[in-house]
């Protein structure tokens, strides 16, 4: 399946703010307006850099993505805000996105050593989706979301 992460910018993000998971997913997730909101405030420091993706397959906004990196280092890169649309949902481009986001650090970011996340410890679909691609948990907690790592 072929999708592709196109920066968020003036021309997408208002069409990325209409955007929504089902309903019970809503505690899961954060909005594509906080997330882009991250990207001005940098509420985990100035050294980071915030990257907003829309997710498109063929011509059809899919979903958000937003990548944080620390690029000072080799161990902080993260896969943030992560969304698929609920109409879009259980279609296969939630793993297609996983794939292209670790391509991506692995190409942009080539001294970077693994891509981080986190997840709410009762969103057990996510969990199981993440442990598939190789993603493990560190021991670690970030907000009250389990911190998984998924090492190059």
């Amino acid at each position: 399946m072929l999708i592709r992460l196109i920066p968020t910018t003036r021309e997408n993000w208002k069409d990325a703010l209409d955007l929504q998971v089902q309903v019970q997913q809503n505690h899961f997730v954060p909005s594509v307006a906080v997330s882009l909101a991250k990207v001005h405030i940098r509420p985990d420091g100035d050294e980071y850099r915030y990257l907003p993706f829309c997710i498109y397959a063929e011509n059809s906004l899919v979903g958000f993505v937003m990548i944080t990196v620390d690029e000072t280092t080799t161990c902080s890169y993260w896969l943030n805000g992560f969304m698929i649309d609920a109409n879009y949902q259980g279609k296969g481009y939630g793993k297609a996105t996983i794939n292209s986001v670790i391509r991506y650090i692995k190409v942009e970011f080539p001294h970077s050593e693994c891509l981080n996340l986190t997840v709410c410890a009762n969103n057990l679909a996510a969990r199981e989706l993440y442990e598939k691609f190789g993603f493990s948990e560190t021991g670690e907690v970030y907000d009250d979301e389990i911190v998984y790592r998924f090492v190059f």
